[in-house]
């Protein structure tokens, strides 16, 4: 295979597949149990929350449930539905074509600043992070976990080389390193993959709580916009 490289000229890691599930048997299964018995708790401590949210995005925008679905890519490219509040307009994904040129993401993912697709109440929501809580379900499904790479679109799959499939070996996660880097949208498209392989070959118990408590941090002082 040959050697490729992020933007900066650093190489992208190269993982064994093998060998990672092979060193991870262990934690993986522990922590399985960890996410099951937090998304647990936090469902049953957040529904009063997660029902005020749903009611307001409602009243908001009518037109359509307060609840998205979308098909992302998990573990082994293998698709499910991820679930989050609706924080964009019912027409968003038709739309999408017409905003691609304003892409300000390079690579294959799309990130817009001032996207017009998204809600008075779905600006809110999603800066602070109040969108993501029904992802909570697919933690308790095993879907996802709490921490790991974002789990992709598969029409941003489609545009990955070999390298960048490597983040797909693991279940995908509610946060990562990406997630808690200051101004991570101006992060380029490898540097994003480079830190989701980088978590891949680094993770224990130790660094999922190092970036839970990140994860936190950033969303009270709203950072990472």
């Amino acid at each position: 295979m040959d050697n490729q490289t992020t933007d900066q000229g650093t190489p992208l890691i190269q993982l064994n597949r093998k060998e990672q599930l092979r060193k991870k048997r262990g934690y993986w299964i522990l922590r399985r149990g960890q996410d099951i018995l937090f998304s647990l708790i936090a469902l049953l401590i957040l529904w009063p929350v997660m029902l005020i949210v749903a009611l307001v995005v409602f009243f908001d925008d009518p037109h359509g449930s307060p609840f998205f679905s979308q098909a992302r890519c998990g573990r082994d490219g293998k698709l499910f539905k991820m679930y989050k509040f609706r924080s964009m307009y019912v027409d968003a994904e038709e739309r999408l074509q017409e905003l691609l040129k304003e892409n300000e993401m390079d690579g294959p993912a799309f990130k817009m600043k001032n996207d017009p697709r998204i809600t008075r109440v779905g600006k809110f929501i999603r800066k602070t992070s109040l969108d993501e809580l029904p992802q909570l379900w697919n933690i308790l499904k095993g879907d996802m976990s709490i921490v790991g790479p974002r789990p992709a679109l598969p029409r941003e799959v489609e545009q990955y080389t070999e390298l960048q499939k490597q983040r797909l070996i693991v279940t995908p996660g509610l946060t990562c390193y990406w997630q808690i880097q200051p101004k991570r949208n101006e992060i380029s498209f490898d540097e994003w993959m480079e830190l989701d392989l980088k978590y891949i070959q680094e993770r224990s118990f130790w660094v999922d709580w190092k970036i839970i408590f990140k994860t936190l941090g950033a969303v009270i002082h709203k950072e990472g916009e």
